[in-house]
Protein backbone atom coordinates (compact mmCIF):
# COMPACT_ATOMS: atom_id res chain seq x y z
CA UNK A 1 0.00 0.00 0.00
CA UNK A 2 1.15 3.34 -1.29
CA UNK A 3 0.75 6.48 0.72
CA UNK A 4 -1.67 7.17 -2.14
CA UNK A 5 -3.60 4.23 -1.99
CA UNK A 6 -5.69 2.10 1.09
CA UNK A 7 -6.46 -1.71 1.20
CA UNK A 8 -9.68 -2.57 0.72
CA UNK A 9 -11.06 -6.20 1.08
CA UNK A 10 -12.49 -7.47 -2.59
CA UNK A 11 -15.93 -7.74 -1.37
CA UNK A 12 -15.66 -3.77 -0.45
CA UNK A 13 -14.35 -2.46 -3.77
CA UNK A 14 -16.15 -5.15 -5.60
CA UNK A 15 -19.66 -3.69 -3.94
CA UNK A 16 -18.03 -0.20 -4.54
CA UNK A 17 -18.05 -0.62 -7.80
CA UNK A 18 -21.36 -1.85 -8.38
CA UNK A 19 -22.41 0.79 -6.41
CA UNK A 20 -21.15 3.71 -8.30
CA UNK A 21 -24.23 4.23 -11.26
CA UNK A 22 -26.77 4.61 -8.22
CA UNK A 23 -24.43 7.03 -6.38
CA UNK A 24 -23.67 9.23 -9.53
CA UNK A 25 -27.93 9.60 -9.70
CA UNK A 26 -28.64 10.47 -5.93
CA UNK A 27 -25.29 12.62 -6.31
CA UNK A 28 -27.30 14.83 -9.54
CA UNK A 29 -29.99 14.93 -7.81
CA UNK A 30 -29.17 16.21 -4.24
CA UNK A 31 -27.31 18.90 -6.66
CA UNK A 32 -30.30 19.70 -8.15
CA UNK A 33 -32.64 19.92 -5.21
CA UNK A 34 -29.65 21.78 -3.06
CA UNK A 35 -27.90 24.30 -5.61
CA UNK A 36 -31.02 26.11 -7.70
CA UNK A 37 -28.72 27.61 -10.59
CA UNK A 38 -27.90 23.63 -11.41
CA UNK A 39 -32.13 22.93 -11.33
CA UNK A 40 -32.41 22.94 -15.26
CA UNK A 41 -28.93 22.61 -16.74
CA UNK A 42 -29.02 18.90 -15.54
CA UNK A 43 -32.60 17.84 -16.48
CA UNK A 44 -33.45 15.77 -19.32
CA UNK A 45 -30.13 14.33 -21.39
CA UNK A 46 -27.37 16.97 -19.31
CA UNK A 47 -28.63 15.13 -16.44
CA UNK A 48 -27.78 11.52 -17.97
CA UNK A 49 -24.53 12.96 -19.65
CA UNK A 50 -23.45 15.17 -15.83
CA UNK A 51 -24.32 11.40 -14.32
CA UNK A 52 -21.91 9.62 -16.70
CA UNK A 53 -19.32 12.44 -15.71
CA UNK A 54 -19.72 12.11 -11.97
CA UNK A 55 -19.87 8.39 -12.43
CA UNK A 56 -16.06 8.33 -14.25
CA UNK A 57 -14.64 11.00 -11.68
CA UNK A 58 -15.89 7.95 -8.70
CA UNK A 59 -14.33 5.40 -11.01
CA UNK A 60 -10.74 7.20 -11.50
CA UNK A 61 -10.99 7.44 -7.67
CA UNK A 62 -11.65 4.02 -6.53
CA UNK A 63 -8.94 3.55 -8.97
CA UNK A 64 -6.56 5.26 -7.75
CA UNK A 65 -7.46 4.76 -3.99
CA UNK A 66 -7.13 1.10 -4.77
CA UNK A 67 -5.14 -0.37 -7.94
CA UNK A 68 -1.12 -0.67 -7.54
CA UNK A 69 0.42 1.37 -10.22
CA UNK A 70 3.72 0.45 -11.83
CA UNK A 71 4.33 3.41 -13.15
CA UNK A 72 4.61 6.45 -10.37
CA UNK A 73 4.18 8.62 -13.33
CA UNK A 74 0.83 7.25 -14.80
CA UNK A 75 -2.25 7.88 -13.06
CA UNK A 76 -5.82 7.28 -13.50
CA UNK A 77 -7.15 10.13 -12.62
CA UNK A 78 -5.59 12.01 -15.45
CA UNK A 79 -9.17 11.68 -17.11
CA UNK A 80 -10.95 13.12 -14.31
CA UNK A 81 -9.23 15.93 -14.01
CA UNK A 82 -9.19 17.02 -17.37
CA UNK A 83 -12.71 16.14 -16.98
CA UNK A 84 -12.90 18.45 -14.11
CA UNK A 85 -10.66 21.33 -16.42
CA UNK A 86 -13.49 21.49 -19.15
CA UNK A 87 -16.36 20.85 -16.52
CA UNK A 88 -15.00 24.57 -15.35
CA UNK A 89 -14.26 25.82 -18.39
CA UNK A 90 -18.23 25.34 -19.32
CA UNK A 91 -19.32 26.34 -16.25
CA UNK A 92 -17.87 29.86 -17.44
CA UNK A 93 -19.24 30.14 -20.78
CA UNK A 94 -22.84 29.46 -18.98
CA UNK A 95 -22.18 32.60 -16.97
CA UNK A 96 -22.16 30.32 -13.33
CA UNK A 97 -19.99 31.52 -10.94
CA UNK A 98 -17.20 29.50 -9.20
CA UNK A 99 -19.18 30.13 -5.83
CA UNK A 100 -22.21 27.91 -7.87
CA UNK A 101 -19.22 25.32 -8.38
CA UNK A 102 -18.01 25.02 -5.62
CA UNK A 103 -20.96 24.01 -4.04
CA UNK A 104 -21.85 21.69 -6.12
CA UNK A 105 -18.84 19.94 -5.62
CA UNK A 106 -19.52 19.94 -1.86
CA UNK A 107 -22.61 19.18 -1.69
CA UNK A 108 -21.70 15.76 -4.56
CA UNK A 109 -18.75 15.02 -1.98
CA UNK A 110 -20.96 14.80 0.93
CA UNK A 111 -23.58 11.83 -0.63
CA UNK A 112 -20.60 10.20 -2.59
CA UNK A 113 -18.60 9.91 0.71
CA UNK A 114 -21.89 8.78 2.69
CA UNK A 115 -22.73 6.15 0.22
CA UNK A 116 -19.09 4.94 -0.23
CA UNK A 117 -18.53 4.75 3.29
CA UNK A 118 -22.03 3.34 3.98
CA UNK A 119 -20.75 0.12 2.11
CA UNK A 120 -17.53 0.46 3.51
CA UNK A 121 -18.82 0.24 7.07
CA UNK A 122 -21.60 -2.65 6.17
CA UNK A 123 -18.65 -4.80 5.22
CA UNK A 124 -16.71 -4.56 9.25
CA UNK A 125 -13.78 -2.19 7.64
CA UNK A 126 -11.74 -1.05 10.04
CA UNK A 127 -11.65 2.64 11.70
CA UNK A 128 -7.84 3.10 10.21
CA UNK A 129 -8.63 1.98 7.09
CA UNK A 130 -11.93 3.97 6.87
CA UNK A 131 -10.33 7.35 8.00
CA UNK A 132 -7.76 7.06 5.48
CA UNK A 133 -10.32 6.29 2.66
CA UNK A 134 -12.01 9.64 3.34
CA UNK A 135 -8.85 11.57 3.46
CA UNK A 136 -8.17 10.06 -0.08
CA UNK A 137 -11.33 10.93 -1.17
CA UNK A 138 -11.63 14.15 0.01
CA UNK A 139 -8.46 15.33 -1.22
CA UNK A 140 -9.41 13.83 -4.41
CA UNK A 141 -12.22 16.06 -4.41
CA UNK A 142 -10.39 19.01 -3.90
CA UNK A 143 -8.26 18.28 -6.55
CA UNK A 144 -11.40 17.71 -9.29
CA UNK A 145 -12.40 21.34 -7.88
CA UNK A 146 -9.11 22.80 -8.12
CA UNK A 147 -9.00 21.76 -11.72
CA UNK A 148 -12.42 23.32 -12.29
CA UNK A 149 -11.68 26.51 -10.83
CA UNK A 150 -8.75 26.60 -12.45
CA UNK A 151 -10.61 25.85 -15.78
CA UNK A 152 -12.98 28.65 -15.07
CA UNK A 153 -10.71 30.74 -14.78
CA UNK A 154 -9.02 29.99 -18.06
CA UNK A 155 -12.36 30.47 -19.82
CA UNK A 156 -12.95 34.48 -17.91
CA UNK A 157 -9.27 35.07 -19.56
CA UNK A 158 -10.79 34.23 -22.58
CA UNK A 159 -14.14 35.22 -22.84
CA UNK A 160 -15.51 36.02 -19.28
CA UNK A 161 -14.74 39.00 -19.44
CA UNK A 162 -15.71 40.70 -22.39
CA UNK A 163 -19.37 38.56 -21.37
CA UNK A 164 -18.89 40.86 -17.91
CA UNK A 165 -18.31 44.14 -19.76
CA UNK A 166 -21.18 43.38 -21.88
CA UNK A 167 -23.81 42.19 -19.15
CA UNK A 168 -23.20 45.53 -17.12
CA UNK A 169 -23.13 47.59 -20.18
CA UNK A 170 -26.81 45.75 -20.68
CA UNK A 171 -27.88 46.57 -17.14
CA UNK A 172 -26.80 49.96 -17.45
CA UNK A 173 -29.25 50.00 -20.83
CA UNK A 174 -31.97 48.80 -18.98
CA UNK A 175 -31.35 51.29 -16.28
CA UNK A 176 -31.57 54.51 -18.32
CA UNK A 177 -34.70 53.04 -20.81
CA UNK A 178 -33.13 52.14 -23.77
CA UNK A 179 -35.42 51.38 -26.43
CA UNK A 180 -36.44 47.48 -27.22
CA UNK A 181 -34.33 47.12 -30.38
CA UNK A 182 -31.29 48.51 -28.65
CA UNK A 183 -32.11 46.12 -25.68
CA UNK A 184 -32.43 43.39 -27.98
CA UNK A 185 -29.14 43.59 -29.42
CA UNK A 186 -27.37 44.23 -26.21
CA UNK A 187 -28.36 40.62 -25.05
CA UNK A 188 -27.23 39.44 -27.81
CA UNK A 189 -23.99 40.66 -27.25
CA UNK A 190 -23.97 39.54 -23.96
CA UNK A 191 -24.65 35.90 -24.40
CA UNK A 192 -27.92 36.65 -22.28
CA UNK A 193 -31.28 34.65 -22.65
CA UNK A 194 -33.79 37.42 -21.78
CA UNK A 195 -36.07 36.68 -18.73
CA UNK A 196 -39.80 37.41 -18.36
CA UNK A 197 -39.38 39.19 -15.45
CA UNK A 198 -36.81 41.03 -14.02
CA UNK A 199 -36.84 42.03 -10.25
CA UNK A 200 -34.20 45.04 -8.43
CA UNK A 201 -32.71 44.04 -4.91
CA UNK A 202 -30.41 46.25 -3.16
CA UNK A 203 -28.11 44.53 -0.44
CA UNK A 204 -24.59 45.24 1.15
CA UNK A 205 -21.77 44.40 -0.49
CA UNK A 206 -20.46 42.13 1.83
CA UNK A 207 -23.52 40.02 1.30
CA UNK A 208 -23.64 39.35 -2.28
CA UNK A 209 -21.16 36.35 -2.61
CA UNK A 210 -23.17 34.73 -0.30
CA UNK A 211 -26.27 34.86 -2.40
CA UNK A 212 -24.66 33.84 -5.13
CA UNK A 213 -24.71 30.04 -5.37
CA UNK A 214 -28.93 30.46 -4.67
CA UNK A 215 -29.67 33.30 -7.62
CA UNK A 216 -30.34 32.65 -11.66
CA UNK A 217 -27.24 32.50 -13.17
CA UNK A 218 -28.56 35.43 -15.85
CA UNK A 219 -28.89 37.32 -12.66
CA UNK A 220 -27.24 40.89 -14.20
CA UNK A 221 -25.30 43.64 -11.41
CA UNK A 222 -25.06 47.04 -11.80
CA UNK A 223 -21.63 48.19 -12.22
CA UNK A 224 -22.53 52.07 -10.69
CA UNK A 225 -21.51 52.45 -6.79
CA UNK A 226 -24.40 53.11 -5.08
CA UNK A 227 -24.87 53.61 -0.63
CA UNK A 228 -27.35 53.48 2.10
CA UNK A 229 -28.22 56.06 4.24
CA UNK A 230 -24.60 55.39 6.20
CA UNK A 231 -22.44 55.73 3.26
CA UNK A 232 -21.88 52.09 2.90
CA UNK A 233 -21.85 50.16 -0.31
CA UNK A 234 -24.53 48.62 -1.50
CA UNK A 235 -24.79 46.03 -4.70
CA UNK A 236 -28.05 46.28 -7.33
CA UNK A 237 -29.22 42.75 -8.65
CA UNK A 238 -31.26 42.11 -11.63
CA UNK A 239 -32.57 38.63 -10.83
CA UNK A 240 -35.09 37.08 -13.22
CA UNK A 241 -38.19 35.20 -13.35
CA UNK A 242 -38.89 35.90 -10.46
CA UNK A 243 -42.51 37.36 -9.94
CA UNK A 244 -45.50 35.72 -9.04
CA UNK A 245 -45.46 32.24 -6.55
CA UNK A 246 -41.74 32.59 -7.03
CA UNK A 247 -41.29 35.74 -5.36
CA UNK A 248 -41.94 33.90 -2.24
CA UNK A 249 -38.77 32.22 -2.52
CA UNK A 250 -36.76 34.86 -3.50
CA UNK A 251 -37.74 36.98 -0.30
CA UNK A 252 -37.21 33.41 1.72
CA UNK A 253 -33.75 32.78 -0.17
CA UNK A 254 -32.93 36.09 1.28
CA UNK A 255 -33.88 35.78 4.77
CA UNK A 256 -31.49 36.84 7.95
CA UNK A 257 -29.78 38.96 4.73
CA UNK A 258 -29.74 42.95 4.81
CA UNK A 259 -31.93 43.49 1.86
CA UNK A 260 -34.53 45.48 0.19
CA UNK A 261 -36.46 43.46 -2.73
CA UNK A 262 -37.84 45.33 -5.26
CA UNK A 263 -41.52 44.37 -7.61
CA UNK A 264 -41.17 42.15 -10.74
CA UNK A 265 -41.55 44.23 -14.23
CA UNK A 266 -40.99 43.18 -17.87
CA UNK A 267 -37.35 42.40 -18.39
CA UNK A 268 -36.94 45.61 -20.77
CA UNK A 269 -38.88 48.06 -17.85
CA UNK A 270 -37.11 46.94 -14.88
CA UNK A 271 -36.00 50.29 -14.52
CA UNK A 272 -38.97 51.01 -12.36
CA UNK A 273 -38.05 48.48 -9.89
CA UNK A 274 -34.19 49.63 -9.57
CA UNK A 275 -36.13 53.51 -8.63
CA UNK A 276 -38.43 51.64 -6.80
CA UNK A 277 -35.85 49.61 -4.58
CA UNK A 278 -33.58 53.03 -4.31
CA UNK A 279 -36.11 55.00 -2.86
CA UNK A 280 -36.70 52.68 -0.06
CA UNK A 281 -33.29 52.46 0.80
CA UNK A 282 -33.25 56.17 1.19
CA UNK A 283 -36.15 56.01 3.03
CA UNK A 284 -34.77 53.30 5.36
CA UNK A 285 -38.06 51.37 5.56
CA UNK A 286 -36.88 48.80 7.80
CA UNK A 287 -33.07 48.28 8.39
CA UNK A 288 -30.89 45.28 9.21
CA UNK A 289 -34.06 42.75 7.77
CA UNK A 290 -35.38 41.84 4.35
CA UNK A 291 -37.71 44.29 3.03
CA UNK A 292 -40.59 43.30 0.95
CA UNK A 293 -41.28 47.09 -1.09
CA UNK A 294 -45.19 45.31 -1.91
CA UNK A 295 -45.64 45.46 1.57
CA UNK A 296 -44.71 49.08 1.93
CA UNK A 297 -46.34 50.82 -0.49
CA UNK A 298 -48.47 53.17 1.42
CA UNK A 299 -45.13 54.46 2.99
CA UNK A 300 -43.40 54.55 -0.19
CA UNK A 301 -46.84 56.57 -2.08
CA UNK A 302 -47.01 59.23 0.91
CA UNK A 303 -43.74 60.11 1.54
CA UNK A 304 -42.92 60.12 -2.22
CA UNK A 305 -42.54 64.08 -2.09
CA UNK A 306 -41.95 64.85 1.84
CA UNK A 307 -42.32 68.60 1.01
CA UNK A 308 -45.57 68.63 -0.84
CA UNK A 309 -46.99 65.76 2.01
CA UNK A 310 -45.70 68.81 4.33
CA UNK A 311 -47.90 71.06 2.96
CA UNK A 312 -50.73 68.88 2.92
CA UNK A 313 -50.54 68.07 6.93
CA UNK A 314 -50.36 71.96 7.34
CA UNK A 315 -53.39 72.39 5.65
CA UNK A 316 -55.72 69.59 6.31
CA UNK A 317 -54.50 70.78 10.32
CA UNK A 318 -54.85 74.36 10.05
CA UNK A 319 -58.43 74.21 12.52
CA UNK A 320 -56.02 73.01 15.12
CA UNK A 321 -53.64 75.57 14.73
CA UNK A 322 -54.22 77.97 17.99
CA UNK A 323 -55.10 74.67 19.96
CA UNK A 324 -52.29 73.77 23.06
CA UNK A 325 -49.90 71.07 21.43
CA UNK A 326 -51.34 68.51 24.27
CA UNK A 327 -54.57 69.25 23.18
CA UNK A 328 -53.90 69.62 19.39
CA UNK A 329 -52.12 66.17 19.87
CA UNK A 330 -55.01 64.32 21.09
CA UNK A 331 -57.61 65.34 18.90
CA UNK A 332 -55.21 64.63 15.91
CA UNK A 333 -54.70 61.05 17.26
CA UNK A 334 -58.70 60.91 17.74
CA UNK A 335 -59.43 62.15 13.96
CA UNK A 336 -56.96 59.36 12.73
CA UNK A 337 -58.13 56.39 14.17
CA UNK A 338 -61.71 57.71 13.05
CA UNK A 339 -60.79 57.73 10.12
CA UNK A 340 -59.31 54.52 10.08
CA UNK A 341 -62.20 53.24 11.77
CA UNK A 342 -65.08 55.05 9.50
CA UNK A 343 -66.50 56.63 12.96
CA UNK A 344 -67.09 53.21 14.79
CA UNK A 345 -66.90 55.19 18.10
CA UNK A 346 -66.62 52.32 19.79
CA UNK A 347 -63.78 50.64 17.75
CA UNK A 348 -62.18 54.33 18.00
CA UNK A 349 -62.38 54.24 21.84
CA UNK A 350 -60.45 50.68 21.94
CA UNK A 351 -57.78 51.70 19.60
CA UNK A 352 -57.28 55.33 21.46
CA UNK A 353 -57.60 53.38 25.31
CA UNK A 354 -60.11 55.76 26.11
CA UNK A 355 -63.73 55.42 27.52
CA UNK A 356 -66.09 55.79 24.69
CA UNK A 357 -67.44 59.04 25.82
CA UNK A 358 -64.47 60.34 25.59
CA UNK A 359 -64.13 59.73 21.81
CA UNK A 360 -67.64 61.75 21.95
CA UNK A 361 -66.56 64.56 23.22
CA UNK A 362 -63.45 64.89 21.32
CA UNK A 363 -65.51 64.43 18.20
CA UNK A 364 -67.39 66.97 18.91
CA UNK A 365 -64.25 69.30 19.64
CA UNK A 366 -63.46 68.17 16.19
CA UNK A 367 -66.64 69.09 14.18
CA UNK A 368 -67.17 72.81 16.20
CA UNK A 369 -63.27 73.03 14.47
CA UNK A 370 -63.86 71.63 10.96
CA UNK A 371 -67.71 72.49 10.68
CA UNK A 372 -69.49 70.77 7.80
CA UNK A 373 -65.63 70.06 6.16
CA UNK A 374 -66.07 66.76 7.83
CA UNK A 375 -68.57 65.98 5.70
CA UNK A 376 -66.94 67.02 2.86
CA UNK A 377 -65.33 63.97 0.49
CA UNK A 378 -62.15 65.98 -0.12
CA UNK A 379 -61.65 67.49 3.53
CA UNK A 380 -61.54 63.35 4.70
CA UNK A 381 -59.74 62.66 1.56
CA UNK A 382 -57.06 64.92 2.53
CA UNK A 383 -57.10 64.20 6.17
CA UNK A 384 -56.94 60.48 5.06
CA UNK A 385 -53.50 61.12 3.43
CA UNK A 386 -52.16 63.77 6.31
CA UNK A 387 -52.47 61.69 9.17
CA UNK A 388 -51.94 58.06 6.71
CA UNK A 389 -48.46 59.56 6.62
CA UNK A 390 -47.86 58.83 10.75
CA UNK A 391 -47.93 55.43 11.77
CA UNK A 392 -49.99 55.57 15.08
CA UNK A 393 -48.89 53.77 18.41
CA UNK A 394 -50.07 50.65 18.52
CA UNK A 395 -48.36 49.53 21.32
CA UNK A 396 -50.18 49.28 24.94
CA UNK A 397 -50.54 52.69 27.07
CA UNK A 398 -51.86 53.44 30.52
CA UNK A 399 -55.62 54.31 30.39
CA UNK A 400 -56.22 58.53 29.17
CA UNK A 401 -56.65 60.49 32.70
CA UNK A 402 -58.54 63.49 31.05
CA UNK A 403 -62.34 64.00 33.24
CA UNK A 404 -64.74 63.35 31.19
CA UNK A 405 -67.34 66.17 30.74
CA UNK A 406 -70.15 66.65 32.96
CA UNK A 407 -73.40 64.92 31.01
CA UNK A 408 -75.20 67.70 28.98
CA UNK A 409 -71.75 70.08 28.22
CA UNK A 410 -71.32 71.40 25.46
CA UNK A 411 -68.27 69.91 23.27
CA UNK A 412 -66.59 73.32 22.69
CA UNK A 413 -62.81 73.37 21.64
CA UNK A 414 -60.50 74.39 24.70
CA UNK A 415 -59.76 78.37 24.49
Amino acid sequence: MTSAQVWLPDGVVSAMWSALPSVAERTVATVIAEVPSYADAFSGKMGRTIEKAVQQALQGFLKEATEPRGDETTTPMGPALDGAYSLGRGEARNGRSTDVLLAAYRTGARVAWRDLSAIAVSHGLAGDALALFAELMFAYIDRLSAFSVAGHADELAVTGLARQRNREHLALQLLNGAPPEDLAVAAERADWSPPLTLTAVAMPDSHERGIAALLDPRTLRLPDDYTDTDGNPLTILLIPDAGGRARSGLIESFAGRRAVIGPDRPWIDVASSVHRVLRAVELNLAPDTTVDTNAYLTDLVLRADTDALADLRAKALAPLDDLRPAVKDKLIETLRAWLLHHGRRDDVAAALYVHPQTVRYRLGQLRDLYGDRLEDPTTVLQLTIALGATEPDTGPRPPDTTPLPPPGAPARAPS
